[in-house]
């Protein structure tokens, strides 16, 4: 895309024709969420709902990944208060509001996934209507090994119950090609061929009729709405709150290894022990 640019910190939104392209930057970090990206990308989401000009919306990252997840060096219970299941559920909130903003925009969102898509992350791409991956795209949710609970329970709603169980009760990170075979992602591209053929077909929707496109996207949310996409996602947060408010054993040996010898230290203890 060669369209117009405008940088927030966290966010690089450009404008192609109908085409947004909403860029997570923060490379540094793998793209992991921080509370200034959740803030800015929620904005720029509320922006290109308003604007009738844009019709189709691009989802990414710069660099080599769409995103880790949610940023481990910020205390997220401290900043919706204690440790406890009402600030916890708060938390819990508060993230599946900033992650169903894909799920709620009007346009049609398209993710482009490259490198690491977990967690958060991996929920975020999940919220949007297509997704289309590089073959260097890894996705997961290994909150279990965190003694948690995914703060957006989507993943049933996109592979179906047996996938969705034999991911989230492991934890297990998996390939692009094995994402195609369960149906987490819509196609595979090499990867220097990734952004091309994402935007061949963001152009394709962005020509069709901007209000019946809309319409339809409408229509297919809320057939999952109808069948009790929302209430899931709610008994998941009340449930996520409990997991997130218990102290178990794995989660203090995590916690105890992180103020000893910092979070890397305490990752590498996580996959040692988990795999």
């Amino acid at each position: 895309m060669n369209g117009k640019i405008r940088m927030a910190n966290t966010v690089q939104t450009e404008i192609e024709g109908n085409i947004a392209h909403l860029r997570i930057n923060r490379p540094h970090a793998r793209n992991a969420l921080s509370q200034e990206l959740i803030t800015e990308l929620s904005a720029e989401f509320k922006s290109i709902d308003s604007n009738d000009d844009i019709h189709v919306v691009v989802l990414s990252g710069v660099g080599d990944h769409f995103g880790a997840g949610y940023d481990l060096n910020v205390d997220w219970c401290n900043l919706y208060g204690k440790r406890n299941p009402v600030g916890t559920r708060r938390m819990l909130s508060e993230c599946v509001e900033f992650e169903m903003n894909p799920w709620r925009c009007s346009k049609p969102v398209i993710a482009m996934v490259r490198g690491y898509c977990l967690a958060g992350s991996c929920e975020l791409s999940m919220m949007c209507c297509i997704t289309y991956a590089s073959d260097t795209a890894r996705f997961g949710e290994p909150e279990i090994k965190f003694s948690a609970v995914p703060p957006a329970l989507v993943m049933p709603w996109v592979v179906g119950l047996r996938h969705a169980r034999e991911l989230l009760y492991s934890g297990d990170v998996i390939d692009a090609q094995e994402a195609l075979r369960i149906g987490l992602v819509n196609k595979v591209f090499p990867d220097d061929e990734l952004e091309a053929e994402t935007m061949k077909y963001a152009r394709r929707v962005a020509a069709m009729d901007p209000v019946v496109v809309q319409l339809m996207k409408a229509c297919i949310n809320q057939t999952a709405e109808i069948t009790g996409f929302s209430q899931s996602l709610q008994y998941a947060i009340e449930n996520g709150a409990i997991a997130e408010a218990t102290e178990t054993d794995n989660y203090i040996q995590f916690m105890e290894v992180a103020q000893r010898e910092g979070l890397t230290a305490a990752i590498r203890w996580r996959e040692a022990k988990f795999g």
